[in-house]
Protein backbone atom coordinates (compact mmCIF):
# COMPACT_ATOMS: atom_id res chain seq x y z
CA UNK A 1 0.00 0.00 0.00
CA UNK A 2 1.52 3.29 -1.15
CA UNK A 3 -0.48 5.91 0.68
CA UNK A 4 1.27 9.17 1.52
CA UNK A 5 0.35 11.70 4.16
CA UNK A 6 -0.68 14.15 1.42
CA UNK A 7 -3.38 11.72 0.30
CA UNK A 8 -4.85 11.77 3.80
CA UNK A 9 -4.79 15.56 3.90
CA UNK A 10 -6.48 15.72 0.48
CA UNK A 11 -9.19 13.37 1.70
CA UNK A 12 -9.74 15.33 4.92
CA UNK A 13 -10.17 18.57 2.94
CA UNK A 14 -12.74 17.05 0.58
CA UNK A 15 -14.59 15.38 3.46
CA UNK A 16 -14.78 18.63 5.44
CA UNK A 17 -15.73 20.82 2.47
CA UNK A 18 -18.06 18.23 0.83
CA UNK A 19 -17.00 19.84 -2.42
CA UNK A 20 -14.01 19.17 -4.69
CA UNK A 21 -13.77 22.75 -5.92
CA UNK A 22 -13.66 24.31 -2.45
CA UNK A 23 -11.26 21.61 -1.23
CA UNK A 24 -8.93 22.25 -4.19
CA UNK A 25 -8.96 25.98 -3.44
CA UNK A 26 -8.22 25.32 0.23
CA UNK A 27 -5.32 23.06 -0.72
CA UNK A 28 -4.07 25.53 -3.32
CA UNK A 29 -4.15 22.96 -6.11
CA UNK A 30 -6.39 22.53 -9.17
CA UNK A 31 -9.46 20.31 -9.04
CA UNK A 32 -8.57 17.60 -11.62
CA UNK A 33 -5.36 16.48 -9.87
CA UNK A 34 -7.26 16.45 -6.55
CA UNK A 35 -9.94 14.17 -8.02
CA UNK A 36 -7.25 11.88 -9.42
CA UNK A 37 -5.48 11.64 -6.05
CA UNK A 38 -8.74 10.78 -4.26
CA UNK A 39 -9.45 8.06 -6.84
CA UNK A 40 -5.92 6.74 -6.31
CA UNK A 41 -6.48 6.72 -2.53
CA UNK A 42 -9.71 4.74 -2.90
CA UNK A 43 -7.94 2.22 -5.11
CA UNK A 44 -5.14 1.77 -2.55
CA UNK A 45 -7.60 1.47 0.35
CA UNK A 46 -9.83 -0.89 -1.61
CA UNK A 47 -13.05 0.90 -0.67
CA UNK A 48 -15.22 3.72 -1.94
CA UNK A 49 -14.78 6.59 0.52
CA UNK A 50 -16.87 9.31 -1.11
CA UNK A 51 -20.31 9.25 -2.69
CA UNK A 52 -20.32 11.71 -5.58
CA UNK A 53 -23.18 13.37 -7.45
CA UNK A 54 -23.18 16.28 -9.84
CA UNK A 55 -24.04 18.64 -6.99
CA UNK A 56 -22.58 17.16 -3.81
CA UNK A 57 -20.00 14.95 -2.22
CA UNK A 58 -20.68 12.92 0.92
CA UNK A 59 -18.90 10.29 2.96
CA UNK A 60 -19.71 6.63 2.64
CA UNK A 61 -19.80 4.50 5.77
CA UNK A 62 -16.25 3.38 4.98
CA UNK A 63 -15.32 7.03 4.41
CA UNK A 64 -16.63 8.08 7.82
CA UNK A 65 -14.54 5.43 9.57
CA UNK A 66 -11.52 6.23 7.43
CA UNK A 67 -11.84 9.96 8.22
CA UNK A 68 -11.55 9.28 11.98
CA UNK A 69 -8.37 7.29 11.40
CA UNK A 70 -6.98 10.02 9.13
CA UNK A 71 -7.47 12.62 11.87
CA UNK A 72 -5.59 10.43 14.35
CA UNK A 73 -2.76 9.73 11.94
CA UNK A 74 -2.29 13.38 10.94
CA UNK A 75 -2.52 14.58 14.55
CA UNK A 76 -0.06 11.92 15.70
CA UNK A 77 2.36 12.86 12.94
CA UNK A 78 2.08 16.52 13.90
CA UNK A 79 2.76 15.67 17.55
CA UNK A 80 5.72 13.49 16.56
CA UNK A 81 7.18 16.31 14.47
CA UNK A 82 6.72 18.79 17.33
CA UNK A 83 8.34 16.36 19.77
CA UNK A 84 11.33 15.92 17.45
CA UNK A 85 11.64 19.69 16.96
CA UNK A 86 11.54 20.32 20.70
CA UNK A 87 14.13 17.63 21.34
CA UNK A 88 16.33 19.24 18.65
CA UNK A 89 16.01 22.56 20.49
CA UNK A 90 16.97 20.87 23.76
CA UNK A 91 13.52 21.25 25.30
CA UNK A 92 12.96 17.52 25.86
CA UNK A 93 15.06 14.49 26.78
CA UNK A 94 17.51 13.95 29.59
CA UNK A 95 20.82 15.39 30.74
CA UNK A 96 23.28 13.50 32.95
CA UNK A 97 25.60 15.78 34.91
CA UNK A 98 28.43 14.90 37.28
CA UNK A 99 29.35 17.50 39.88
CA UNK A 100 31.69 17.90 42.82
CA UNK A 101 30.27 18.47 46.28
CA UNK A 102 31.12 22.18 46.17
CA UNK A 103 29.46 22.86 42.78
CA UNK A 104 25.94 23.61 44.15
CA UNK A 105 27.47 26.27 46.43
CA UNK A 106 29.07 28.11 43.49
CA UNK A 107 26.62 30.86 42.58
CA UNK A 108 27.40 30.71 38.85
CA UNK A 109 26.71 26.98 38.72
CA UNK A 110 23.61 27.12 40.92
CA UNK A 111 22.07 30.05 39.02
CA UNK A 112 22.80 28.38 35.66
CA UNK A 113 21.07 25.17 36.74
CA UNK A 114 18.12 27.16 38.05
CA UNK A 115 17.81 29.11 34.79
CA UNK A 116 18.06 25.90 32.76
CA UNK A 117 15.28 24.30 34.80
CA UNK A 118 13.07 27.36 34.22
CA UNK A 119 13.69 27.39 30.47
CA UNK A 120 13.56 23.65 29.88
CA UNK A 121 11.18 22.22 32.49
CA UNK A 122 10.58 18.98 30.54
CA UNK A 123 14.26 18.00 30.42
CA UNK A 124 15.01 15.33 33.01
CA UNK A 125 18.21 16.35 34.80
CA UNK A 126 20.09 13.48 36.42
CA UNK A 127 22.59 14.97 38.88
CA UNK A 128 25.35 12.69 40.18
CA UNK A 129 27.62 13.87 43.00
CA UNK A 130 31.13 12.49 42.46
CA UNK A 131 34.54 14.01 42.93
CA UNK A 132 36.62 15.26 40.02
CA UNK A 133 38.63 12.12 39.32
CA UNK A 134 35.60 9.86 39.67
CA UNK A 135 33.84 11.76 36.87
CA UNK A 136 36.46 10.92 34.25
CA UNK A 137 35.51 7.30 33.55
CA UNK A 138 31.74 7.95 33.25
CA UNK A 139 32.47 10.82 30.85
CA UNK A 140 34.64 8.54 28.73
CA UNK A 141 31.97 5.82 28.71
CA UNK A 142 29.09 8.19 27.93
CA UNK A 143 27.41 7.63 31.29
CA UNK A 144 27.70 11.37 31.93
CA UNK A 145 27.00 14.10 29.37
CA UNK A 146 28.79 16.85 31.31
CA UNK A 147 31.03 17.14 34.32
CA UNK A 148 31.46 20.12 36.63
CA UNK A 149 34.83 19.54 38.25
CA UNK A 150 38.06 21.00 39.54
CA UNK A 151 41.11 21.39 37.33
CA UNK A 152 42.99 18.14 36.89
CA UNK A 153 44.84 16.17 34.23
CA UNK A 154 42.37 14.90 31.65
CA UNK A 155 42.61 12.13 29.04
CA UNK A 156 42.88 13.30 25.43
CA UNK A 157 39.27 12.30 24.74
CA UNK A 158 37.94 14.85 27.24
CA UNK A 159 37.75 18.57 26.58
CA UNK A 160 37.11 21.32 29.09
CA UNK A 161 36.00 24.92 29.28
CA UNK A 162 36.94 27.16 32.15
CA UNK A 163 33.92 28.33 34.13
CA UNK A 164 35.62 30.33 36.87
CA UNK A 165 38.63 30.74 39.07
CA UNK A 166 37.72 30.46 42.72
CA UNK A 167 39.91 31.68 45.59
CA UNK A 168 41.00 29.32 48.35
CA UNK A 169 40.37 30.25 51.96
CA UNK A 170 41.70 29.15 55.34
CA UNK A 171 39.15 27.30 57.49
CA UNK A 172 39.61 27.95 61.22
CA UNK A 173 37.83 27.53 64.52
CA UNK A 174 36.43 30.91 65.57
CA UNK A 175 38.54 30.86 68.75
CA UNK A 176 41.78 30.01 66.95
CA UNK A 177 44.46 32.74 67.34
CA UNK A 178 44.66 33.10 63.55
CA UNK A 179 40.93 33.88 63.41
CA UNK A 180 41.43 37.31 64.96
CA UNK A 181 40.56 40.09 62.54
CA UNK A 182 37.48 39.27 60.51
CA UNK A 183 38.95 40.01 57.08
CA UNK A 184 42.65 39.67 57.83
CA UNK A 185 44.37 37.66 55.06
CA UNK A 186 46.67 34.81 56.01
CA UNK A 187 49.78 33.38 54.38
CA UNK A 188 50.43 29.72 53.75
CA UNK A 189 53.27 30.01 56.24
CA UNK A 190 50.79 30.94 58.99
CA UNK A 191 49.34 27.43 58.71
CA UNK A 192 52.69 25.61 58.56
CA UNK A 193 52.77 24.42 62.17
CA UNK A 194 49.04 23.92 62.61
CA UNK A 195 47.35 20.51 62.85
CA UNK A 196 45.73 20.08 59.46
CA UNK A 197 42.37 18.48 58.64
CA UNK A 198 42.39 17.33 55.05
CA UNK A 199 41.17 14.89 52.42
CA UNK A 200 42.43 11.35 52.45
CA UNK A 201 44.65 10.48 49.48
CA UNK A 202 42.51 7.38 48.81
CA UNK A 203 39.43 9.52 48.14
CA UNK A 204 41.01 10.70 44.91
CA UNK A 205 39.75 14.28 44.97
CA UNK A 206 41.59 16.77 42.74
CA UNK A 207 41.73 19.26 45.62
CA UNK A 208 44.04 16.90 47.50
CA UNK A 209 46.71 17.13 44.80
CA UNK A 210 46.12 20.80 44.07
CA UNK A 211 46.29 22.19 47.61
CA UNK A 212 49.14 19.96 48.69
CA UNK A 213 51.13 21.03 45.63
CA UNK A 214 50.55 24.70 46.46
CA UNK A 215 51.77 24.15 50.01
CA UNK A 216 54.79 22.10 48.96
CA UNK A 217 55.75 24.74 46.38
CA UNK A 218 55.66 27.27 49.23
CA UNK A 219 58.08 25.05 51.16
CA UNK A 220 55.41 23.77 53.57
CA UNK A 221 54.69 20.16 54.41
CA UNK A 222 51.35 20.29 56.27
CA UNK A 223 51.04 18.45 59.55
CA UNK A 224 47.97 16.38 58.66
CA UNK A 225 46.34 14.93 61.76
CA UNK A 226 42.88 14.10 60.42
CA UNK A 227 42.08 12.58 57.00
CA UNK A 228 38.49 12.44 55.77
CA UNK A 229 36.50 11.85 52.60
CA UNK A 230 34.24 14.91 52.32
CA UNK A 231 34.73 18.66 52.52
CA UNK A 232 31.73 18.97 54.84
CA UNK A 233 33.44 16.58 57.24
CA UNK A 234 36.53 18.80 57.14
CA UNK A 235 34.40 21.79 58.15
CA UNK A 236 32.78 19.74 60.90
CA UNK A 237 36.11 18.64 62.39
CA UNK A 238 37.42 22.21 62.26
CA UNK A 239 34.32 23.28 64.19
CA UNK A 240 35.24 20.64 66.78
CA UNK A 241 38.67 22.27 67.18
CA UNK A 242 40.65 19.38 65.65
CA UNK A 243 42.67 21.51 63.27
CA UNK A 244 42.68 23.99 60.39
CA UNK A 245 42.23 23.49 56.69
CA UNK A 246 42.10 25.09 53.22
CA UNK A 247 39.05 24.87 50.97
CA UNK A 248 37.53 26.70 47.99
CA UNK A 249 35.69 29.91 48.87
CA UNK A 250 32.33 28.44 47.78
CA UNK A 251 32.25 26.58 51.09
CA UNK A 252 32.02 29.90 52.95
CA UNK A 253 28.32 29.80 52.09
CA UNK A 254 28.05 26.95 54.58
CA UNK A 255 27.78 28.53 58.00
CA UNK A 256 28.71 26.09 60.77
CA UNK A 257 28.85 27.09 64.43
CA UNK A 258 32.40 27.62 65.57
CA UNK A 259 33.91 27.97 62.08
CA UNK A 260 35.28 31.08 60.40
CA UNK A 261 36.95 31.58 57.02
CA UNK A 262 39.91 33.81 56.22
CA UNK A 263 41.21 34.90 52.82
CA UNK A 264 44.69 33.86 51.76
CA UNK A 265 47.25 36.45 50.69
CA UNK A 266 48.90 34.26 48.04
CA UNK A 267 48.98 34.95 44.29
CA UNK A 268 48.31 31.32 43.37
CA UNK A 269 45.74 30.57 46.07
CA UNK A 270 42.89 29.75 43.73
CA UNK A 271 41.32 26.74 42.07
CA UNK A 272 39.60 26.44 38.70
CA UNK A 273 36.16 25.01 38.01
CA UNK A 274 35.81 23.30 34.64
CA UNK A 275 32.94 22.18 32.47
CA UNK A 276 34.09 18.88 30.94
CA UNK A 277 32.67 16.75 28.12
CA UNK A 278 33.75 13.97 25.78
CA UNK A 279 34.92 15.60 22.54
CA UNK A 280 34.55 12.30 20.66
CA UNK A 281 30.83 12.11 21.42
CA UNK A 282 28.31 14.45 19.86
CA UNK A 283 26.87 16.81 22.46
CA UNK A 284 23.12 16.56 22.90
CA UNK A 285 21.02 19.66 22.35
CA UNK A 286 20.33 19.72 26.09
CA UNK A 287 24.04 19.66 26.93
CA UNK A 288 24.78 22.37 24.36
CA UNK A 289 22.06 24.58 25.84
CA UNK A 290 23.40 24.19 29.39
CA UNK A 291 26.99 24.87 28.30
CA UNK A 292 25.90 28.07 26.55
CA UNK A 293 23.94 29.13 29.62
CA UNK A 294 26.84 28.52 32.00
CA UNK A 295 29.36 30.30 29.78
CA UNK A 296 27.02 33.27 29.39
CA UNK A 297 27.34 33.85 33.15
CA UNK A 298 31.11 33.54 33.10
CA UNK A 299 33.00 35.97 35.30
CA UNK A 300 36.67 35.00 35.16
CA UNK A 301 39.16 37.22 36.93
Amino acid sequence: MRIEIRHLKYFIAVAEECHFGRAAERLNISQPPLSQQIQYLEQEVGARLLARTNRSVSLTQAGELFLKECYEIVNHLSQAAETAARAHRGELGSLKIGFTSSAPFISQVASSLFSFRQRYPLVHMQMREVNTKQQIEPLLEGKLDLGVMRNTRLPDMLAHQLLLREPLVAVLHKNHPLAAGEHKPLKFSDLAQQPFVFFSREVGTALYDEILTLLLNAGITPYITQEVGEAMTIVGLVSAGLGVSILPASFTRIQVDGVCYRPLDEDNAFTEVWLVYNKNRALTAQATALIALMLSQQQIK
